[in-house]
């Protein structure tokens, strides 16, 4: 079952930058949408305040699944994200890595780390430090183990980030694969192949 999640009267504020303000969005289940904006519009302030990951300095953000409304604390077992903040273990390989990763977050059915791995064209890297990898390998990795969590949730900030064109094909066939049953958000400054799959935005400079 898709998550909902609602915003309320959201504002989020660092000291006196006002980020985002006078926000009420509801992300229906199931539901495809891309928040638009410019680099250092808020979009991946607003995306962590979706995840559950910052607490809004006003307002309320409100996740349901299957009706009924998630304590703030296990928010987080339902969501999974990709951003180029977000760093990997770089000392683990990516095996440990994806090994580690199951242990929190579990993958969706019949996907392990071979799998993973085949599924991200790095069969060949499986057992080398995630440290050697390329900026491509790192963002094929990160965005992996989002689409493939079994989370009702999904949230991708900026997802070509460090792609080619062959690497932004293979990203656009992977979440077409999985996002069904899901609730998608991507945060982009208009790269077009990162929301393709989306049918509704925000624009988020309207809330500043």
């Amino acid at each position: 079952m898709p998550m909902q999640v609602e915003l309320h009267g959201i504002r989020k504020q660092f000291g006196r930058e006002v980020v985002v303000t006078g926000l009420d969005h509801h992300f229906e289940p199931g539901s495809r949408t891309v928040l638009l904006g410019p680099n250092g519009s808020g979009k991946s302030t607003l995306l962590q305040l979706i995840a559950g990951a910052l607490i809004p300095t006003e307002g309320q953000v409100v996740h349901r699944l299957n009706n009924t409304v998630l304590e703030d604390d296990v928010v987080y077992r339902h969501v999974s994200i990709a951003a180029p903040y977000l760093g990997l273990y770089e000392e683990l390989s990516l095996r440990e890595l994806v090994e580690l990763h199951q242990r929190v977050k579990p993958l969706r059915a019949d996907i392990g780390a071979e799998a993973l791995a085949r599924i991200a064209y790095l069969e060949h890297a499986l057992d080398k430090p995630v440290a050697h990898f390329s900026s491509g390998m790192k963002q094929r990795v990160k965005l992996a183990l989002a689409v493939l969590s079994d989370t009702p949730l999904l949230l991708l900030d900026e997802p070509t980030s460090n792609l080619d064109a062959e690497g932004t094909r293979w990203y656009t066939d992977l979440l077409s694969a999985h996002v069904e049953r899901r609730t998608l958000v991507v945060a982009s400054n208009a790269q077009e192949p990162e929301y393709a799959l989306c049918t509704a935005r925000v624009e988020v400079m309207r809330y500043k």
